[in-house]
């Protein structure tokens, strides 16, 4: 069974600076494209930055250039360093992987999230 734990998040100010982590076990993790997502309140949950099993990288036009999506193949885990944190970046943030291109159609059973606000 996969299991997806992410961890990381916390209150900060604009401005600031957070690194997510998530652990991913129960898959061949080296094989799988991995993808961060975020549910903003009202919002429906968005993908915002994939890494292929390559390690190439994409992300979405608002966080590109302050979030990095990085993977560790070795520990099973994926990372999302987010500077200059802005309040519109409030969120929780998931991760998974995505059966087609940028996160489409997750294949797994979300975990909990882990909460980002940004606020003053």
């Amino acid at each position: 069974q996969v299991h997806l734990v992410e961890s990381g998040g916390g209150s900060v100010q604009p401005g600031g600076s957070l690194r997510l982590s998530c652990r991913v076990s129960g898959i061949l993790f080296r094989d799988y494209n991995m993808d961060w997502y975020r549910q903003a309140p009202g919002k429906q949950r968005e993908t915002i930055a994939t890494i292929t099993s390559s390690g190439n990288t994409v992300y979405v036009h608002n966080i590109e250039g302050r979030f990095t999506i990085s993977r560790d193949n070795a520990e099973n885990m994926v990372y999302l360093q987010m500077n200059s944190l802005k309040p519109e970046d409030t969120a929780l943030y998931y991760c998974n992987s995505g059966l087609r291109g940028f996160g489409i159609n997750p294949r797994f059973n979300w975990g909990q999230g882990t909460q980002v606000t940004v606020s003053s």
